[in-house]
């Protein structure tokens, strides 16, 4: 399998192409190419075509969770399919109307009738294999004491408002010889989360390699701690932290596991 990362707060450097508080990444797996999040401004598509690669080719669009900074370049991308319906695979709730405690919108801008015209839906709460070795998780089992306690925001969920705790929050696993790589967006269901559940679906307890936002953003010091002490159990080969994953957690990070640097333009094989 082979990443390509097309949206990320951070560029890399004498590569000069465009960055933003978003994220998107490109796989290309054993013939699909799969789109993973786009950003949040169409600066994906002049990244893509920097790099040669043709969005408007995807078999696959997934996305990790209905936030703005994960789907608002959904509006740009849309021309170029020109007529084509990838599969859009995500959690239900993921077209819910989000926001912020202020009123503002974090959601995705685009209505469901907009998105079925140009894309085959596939939604589910539960796991989606989109090859053997390739599995979206659908909703994670929040298991641990520590993390996805507290809301962000509202989410209209059956007509009514209600706290949203990122129900909708999910990642990739691919299943590789040497274990584990794990693809995530914001971690909102918390990463340990994550990891247990890729561990459960996958059926395999080792762990490679995770790339993706943490959320570890300021985050409560115990919490931090309690992340802390999980990872270094897991004997993570690296871990790419990027996006909504701030320098101090990255640094403390750094002391149980080899962080490696993100930005973009990076291109990871496994």
């Amino acid at each position: 399998m082979q990443l390509t990362v097309l949206v990320e707060n951070n560029t890399l450097i004498d590569r000069y192409f465009h960055g933003e508080p978003g994220l998107s990444f490109y796989l290309q797996h054993r013939g699909q190419t799969i789109l993973f999040d786009t950003g949040y401004s169409d600066i994906l598509l002049g990244n893509a075509d920097k790099m040669g690669i043709d969005l408007g080719g995807i078999d696959t669009l997934v996305l990790s969770h209905g936030h703005n900074d994960h789907t608002r370049g959904l509006g740009s991308l849309l021309p170029r399919l020109a007529g084509r319906k990838p599969r859009l695979i995500a959690h239900p709730q993921v077209l819910e109307r989000k926001t912020l405690d202020d009123g503002e919108n974090c959601g995705i801008t685009l209505s469901r009738e907009v998105l079925e015209k140009h894309f085959s839906f596939s939604l589910s709460r539960e796991p989606q294999w989109l090859a053997a070795d390739l599995v979206f998780l659908g909703e994670i089992p929040r298991g641990n004491n520590f993390e996805a306690k507290k809301p962000i925001g509202h989410h209209a969920l059956n007509g009514a408002e209600q706290p949203d705790f990122v129900s909708d929050d999910s990642a990739l696993v691919y299943r590789a010889a040497d274990g584990l790589v794990l693809i995530t967006g914001c971690s909102h269901a918390g990463i340990c989360n994550m990891i247990e559940y890729a561990k459960k679906v996958c059926g395999d307890e080792r762990i490679v390699d995770i790339i993706g936002g943490f959320h570890l953003q300021k985050p409560d010091p115990a919490v931090l701690d309690a992340t802390l002490d999980y990872l270094r159990a897991q004997n993570l080969r690296s871990a790419h932290a990027c996006h909504c994953t701030d320098l101090a957690s990255k640094i403390r990070l750094a002391q149980v596991v080899d962080v490696r640097e993100v930005g973009v333009g990076l291109q990871l094989s496994y």
